[in-house]
């Protein structure tokens, strides 16, 4: 039987061709024709010919030359910075944090505004993404993707924002006002599984493809990662472990009321920490100086961090139980100031009293980490968008 020949294929090799020279050129650049050849396997007219159509295309460009032995020099090549851009954001209560970035991941442009005194959530995201754009020498013209990092629910099947505890201002309608107002697509995601995107690539789970991220901050909760995936649940609330039902803490039966708080929240979230600090001698304005003062202190700041371990166990030991991942990372202002005393002494406590021992280890991101996720978010969309489409 003869075969059948699947049509487009040669168009299809070349994208192929074309995306795995453009994220070779992202990893490892600047290039010449004859690398780029050597490491996608390609012959030298077939590599020469792919990097003739991307510079063509304008998402590639000369940055110099390469000294060789005889003969001329080679020309350089990578990716054209300026080919897209996109916004990162990260909302919480009392501001808004944006940063803009080429295709190449670099950051280039960031703004901050307060949210306190405003009833106009779209005027003041609209003002962030602006502001950033233009400290990035761009504008919102050249943005191709705004997400946004958002405390609360976000539905996987519309986007929505359906529930944000402490963003009282924030509802449904609202991603179709910010896309409307910005001519430009708009995404929400959760703060904290944006936070175990930036902590997958660039954290302490880099590399790891099932994890658990425990963020300790105003609130508390989690983002498990399975098989390389977020996992958001059905409604979008997986991971919303505020509300978990644990031992110590009364249930409440109007969860979903607003200004209500959940049971493993109100051991183990700021306010808690703080009191926790107090009953010791330790005192702060925010959680994490509290913990803070108490890794710093030694000996008498051990009943400190022995308590918050106790009690973040419960939680921790929970999730485990149902997921057994290999690590757990724990993050949020308070996971950070913990540091290693107190991830040491989550994971001796939930291998005491689960079948499961996770690695426990603190984050790795240094700063910013809901507003990497997003950025890193909104580059994967935008990568496929850009260097699917060189072949035309």
């Amino acid at each position: 039987m003869a075969a059948t020949r699947l049509p487009g294929t040669p168009r299809l090799l070349r994208a192929l061709n074309d995306r795995a020279a453009l994220d070779l050129l992202l990893s490892r650049g600047p290039l010449t024709r004859a690398q780029l050849g050597e490491m996608t396997g390609l012959s030298k007219v077939t590599a020469s010919q792919l990097v003739e159509r991307l510079e063509e295309r304008g998402l590639v460009r000369r940055v110099g030359e390469q000294a060789g032995g005889r003969g001329p020099n080679a020309q350089l090549y990578a990716v054209t910075p300026t080919s897209a851009h996109v916004i990162g954001v990260d909302v919480g209560p009392d501001s808004v944090i944006a940063a803009c970035a080429d295709i190449t991941g670099a950051v280039i442009g960031r703004s901050e505004l307060s949210t306190k005194d405003t009833d106009d959530p779209v005027g003041v995201v609209h003002q962030a993404v602006v502001q950033a754009a233009s400290d990035a020498g761009t504008d919102i013209t050249s943005v191709r993707r705004v997400v946004l990092g958002t405390p609360g629910l976000v539905d996987p099947q519309s986007g929505e924002i359906s529930f944000a505890w402490d963003l009282p201002r924030w509802h449904r309608g609202l991603l179709a006002d910010l896309r409307r107002d910005l001519s430009t697509p708009v995404v929400f995601g959760n703060d904290v599984n944006l936070a175990a995107v930036a902590e997958s690539s660039s954290g302490a789970a880099t590399g790891v493809s099932d994890f658990a991220l425990v963020w300790i901050g105003r609130g508390v909760g989690l983002a498990s990662v399975i098989a390389g995936r977020l996992h958001q649940g059905a409604t979008g609330a997986a991971g919303e472990i505020g509300y978990l039902p644990v031992g110590g803490a009364e249930v409440p039966h109007n969860a979903s009321k607003r200004g209500v708080k959940g049971a493993f929240q109100t051991l183990a979230a700021a306010e808690a920490v703080k009191a926790i600090g107090k009953q010791h001698g330790f005192k702060g304005a925010e959680a994490a100086d509290v913990v803070s003062a108490a890794v710093a202190a030694g000996e008498s700041g051990e009943p400190v961090l022995d308590e918050l371990a106790r009690r973040l166990a419960l939680g921790v030991a929970a999730t485990c139980l149902v997921l057994d991942p290999p690590l757990v990372v724990l993050a949020g202002e308070v996971g950070r100031a913990g540091g290693p005393a107190l991830a040491d002494r989550v994971e001796r406590e939930v291998a005491a009293i689960t079948l499961v021992s996770p690695k426990v280890v603190v984050t790795g991101v240094a700063s910013d980490p809901v507003l990497h996720g997003a950025l890193h978010t909104a580059l994967d969309a935008v990568r496929d968008e850009v260097f699917g489409s060189t072949t035309g």
